[in-house]
């Protein structure tokens, strides 16, 4: 192509229409560890569609055209509704068809074994293609299981809770195909503090859902506020500080009638624009018990569990998009001489990124393995622990690794055109999944009360001991282990303890699942000599093997 001035060359061409799952070998042995045997297909033909550029395109639309609030109709009725572009319907339609909400908690979906380890995987490829919309996705997961603390409207709701069907409108649950739910906890003068809430309920009767209340008050980040129902924290009038219960609120009621709830507007937020994030007001606003009263911060806690593991799932997908744009973008592009990808600078931090990518993706997936046996006491205690290590850890290296990702390309990366756009995209979404269900200090403070809750370090020690022999380093940090607890489970040194879990943990199941060249170079560089910086990879490191194992096949 020759322009007026001068000929246009060494442009990259678009990573467009390639199969995410096919080309990710990270993911596929991760699987086969975590989940032998397990029919891959179906994570096929969802990382042949999400890595196509249809698809692509309408990633790119729904955070171009973002979500706009409509508080009334054009007569002046109040509607409450937020309107979004049909590239946003198209992408949660996609990630519904996949099975992404609460499918895994159907039946079919179960027989396998491996249900919350299948849909980790294909939750993780859709982050690749984009995120925000997975919000709603996320929460409807994390709640499907909470709803069968009321019976009654498990029954009513579970049949379009699991099924993958989308339909948009606002409308009695009865007449969907399928639903999504959102959740309602937080408040302006408490954020994370969520005992600090004043929300109240007054209880108005009993019908077939149970006890009925109507609730007054406020949430300050709302997200998703177009879901069919909510679950909302509220005190019970005349309980105290200890009625903080949990509620069943939705958009429609079982008469057909819309329920109160005042949309005042929506959140500018640093990434995350394709989902609708509000603050709401409940002005006598219909909601049903869920569980018994006061036992609100407990149900919140277990739905938290489910979505800080998508928090770990989604950064880890934002990694490897990150990781693949920049491998593509070095391997077309030539400067000083040669393919930038062959320059030895270049090349140690495409390798150093490689191996954060797959240590990630290696920790969340075994973290989805838990949940698929949470029967087993091991299991559960290593869920219950490895959720706020995870979440803390993958969460807390996403933004650096976004910025280093976005390096690799220049200048190239740092604008919003094109496709190379999706870099800058991805560095401002990282932040949300460290934010977002609790940041770093509420992880530390979880990851502690997990600690009182069995033999956390018995069960850390039986996930830790395949691994010995693997490399000295590892085999010191898995020696300490037991002591790191004794002596670092205390607020001040919390996130020491999570960093060096994390990446024993990371260590330990890289030695099961990946090649030597991997487990060699992320042992010496995150265990022996505590690596900083990317691309500061040591000369015993097979850069070539590292690189080529992570490009897209």
């Amino acid at each position: 192509m020759t322009a007026t001035t001068h000929e246009v060359f060494n442009q990259v061409t678009p990573l467009a229409d390639v199969n995410l799952f096919t080309g990710n070998a990270a993911l596929q042995d991760a699987l086969k560890f975590n989940a032998p045997g397990l029919n891959t297909t179906p994570l096929a033909q969802l990382g042949q569609r999400v890595g196509s550029a249809e698809m692509q395109r309408d990633a790119r639309l729904a955070n171009a055209h973002t979500p706009e609030l409509r508080t009334h109709d054009r007569f002046g009725h109040r509607i409450d509704e937020v309107e979004f572009h049909p590239s946003y319907h198209a992408l949660m339609a996609a990630a519904t068809e996949a099975g992404l909400h609460g499918t895994p908690y159907a039946d079919a979906e179960q027989a396998s074994g491996h249900a919350h380890v299948l849909r980790a995987a294909g939750f993780m490829l859709f982050t690749e293609l984009e995120p925000a919309v997975l919000c709603p996705i996320s929460m409807t997961y994390a709640v499907t299981p909470a709803l069968r603390d009321n019976p009654a409207i498990y029954r009513d709701w579970a049949p379009q809770l699991t099924a993958r069907a989308y339909d948009p409108a606002l409308k009695i649950w009865r007449d969907k195909p399928g639903v999504t739910m959102g959740m309602g906890m937080t408040e302006k003068q408490g954020g994370s503090d969520v005992r600090a809430n004043t929300t109240r309920a007054v209880h108005e009767g009993r019908d077939d859902w149970g006890e009925r209340y109507r609730l007054t008050g406020h949430k300050w980040f709302f997200s998703a506020p177009m879901c069919d129902a909510f679950l909302v924290l509220a005190y019970v009038e005349g309980m105290g500080d200890g009625g903080l219960s949990c509620f069943f609120l939705p958009r429609v009621l079982p008469d057909g009638t819309r329920n109160v709830l005042r949309i005042q507007r929506l959140k500018d937020k640093l990434g995350n624009k394709a989902n609708a994030s509000s603050e709401v007001e409940f002005d006598g606003t219909v909601a049903w018990l869920v569980g018994e009263p006061g036992r609100g911060v407990p149900q919140i806690l277990a739905m938290g569990t489910m979505t800080r593991l998508d928090c770990a799932l989604g950064t880890s997908g934002l990694m490897r998009q990150a990781l693949s744009i920049a491998l593509h973008h070095t391997a077309e592009r030539s400067a000083f001489g040669k393919r930038l990808i062959e320059q030895p600078l270049m090349k140690n931090v495409l390798a150093d990124l490689a191996i954060e990518s797959e240590a990630a993706c290696a920790l969340s997936m075994r973290l989805a393995r838990a949940f698929d046996h949470q029967a087993d006491e091991r299991e559960r205690l290593l869920a219950r622990v490895l959720t706020p290590i995870a979440k803390f850890w993958i969460c807390k290296r996403g933004s650096l690794f976004a910025q280093e990702a976005m390096e690799c390309l220049g200048g190239n990366g740092y604008v919003e055109e094109g496709g190379e756009g999706i870099a800058a995209r991805i560095y401002r979404e990282m932040p949300v999944n460290s934010i977002w269900e609790g940041a770093g200090n509420i992880m530390a403070l979880d990851l502690l009360r997990a600690l009182r809750k069995g033999d956390v370090a018995g069960a850390l020690t039986d996930e830790l001991a395949p691994a010995r022999g693997a490399h000295p380093a590892l085999d010191r940090m898995i020696d300490t282990v037991p002591t790191l607890i004794e002596h670092h489970a205390t607020e001040a040194s919390a996130r020491l303890l999570a960093r060096d879990v994390a990446l024993t943990v990371q260590g330990a199941l890289l030695a099961q699942s990946a090649p030597p060249a991997v487990v060699g170079a992320f042992c010496d560089s995150r265990l022996a000599s505590r690596h900083d910086v990317f691309g500061t990879l040591g000369a015993g490191a097979d850069l070539d093997a590292l690189v080529a194992r992570a490009q897209l096949a």
